[in-house]
């Protein structure tokens, strides 16, 4: 007789497992590259004997391995193993660089190609114009927040009806009403542009496949947003490589009809 119940029990507590090593992994970013059994346990309210085995199960696993600091875990190979794969398979990677380089050069500013994960985008690809003597950059890798525009583009676009909630998770009212409207210009405009402390901004578009959108094109830079209204030369040139990057991909009339 086959025991079904225990199959099941077993079942949930695997599951269970898999949900926790989901959210310790989730803990690592650029700005978090290791982290302790207690920080584990602090942030994803467990025992610190409970994150401990955690971290040590996924030590075996390779999943994470020790940091050279005493009682502290970062990433191990199977994950960078892992993230190099995935990269590699997503087909916007492959066809993105010449695009950005070309689009760098003819702007003078940094040009990112950006994927969504989970929490939000990551700055996958970063071609910098090395002419210039002051470079506004981000790190490829980089997770980035709210406030970027390569979030809100992907907000406007995503088919996703969690994405919006899980990333807006603790925002304040207004932190909302204004994310809220930040997402609709962009849907509406077809781009979005975010303004940072010291001058700095970020614009970006959509690039979309068959399926949707697939990534995001942003323009890095400073004290230039007067240059970005409608019908600008910086921003033709920014939606030109998202329509022709979304046109390789299969997505052009994904895109256009998106834009409408």
């Amino acid at each position: 007789m086959v025991n079904t119940e225990g199959d099941a029990e077993t079942s949930g507590y695997d599951i269970q497992a898999v949900s926790r090593a989901a959210q310790i992994c989730a803990l690592f970013g650029p700005h978090t590259v290791e982290v302790t059994a207690a920080e584990v346990a602090a942030r994803l309210d467990l025992n610190r004997t409970t994150a401990y085995r955690y971290c040590m199960a996924l030590v075996a696993a390779g999943i994470l391995e020790r940091s050279p600091r005493r009682g502290a875990f970062i990433l191990g190979g199977l994950m960078l193993q892992l993230g190099v794969h995935a990269l590699s398979r997503r087909r916007v990677v492959q066809i993105a660089p010449p695009y950005l380089a070309e689009l760098s050069g003819a702007v003078g500013m940094t040009a990112v190609l950006s994927l969504w994960a989970v929490g939000g985008p990551v700055a996958a690809l970063v071609e910098e114009d090395r002419k210039q003597t002051v470079i506004v950059t981000v790190r490829p890798g980089s997770l980035l927040d709210i406030a970027a525009a390569q979030t809100q583009v992907f907000l406007a676009y995503l088919k996703d009806p969690h994405a919006l909630g899980s990333t807006a998770a603790g925002l304040s009212a207004a932190q909302r009403t204004e994310l809220d409207g930040a997402i609709y210009t962009a849907r509406r405009q077809g781009y979005s542009i975010a303004h940072h402390p010291g001058g700095l901004f970020g614009v970006a578009v959509p690039v979309f496949d068959e399926y949707g959108i697939a990534a995001t094109v942003a323009l890095l830079g400073a004290d230039r947003t007067g240059e970005l209204g409608p019908g600008s030369p910086i921003l033709a040139r920014l939606m030109g490589t998202a329509a022709a990057l979304s046109d390789e991909l299969g997505g052009g009339q994904e895109g256009q009809a998106d834009l409408r």
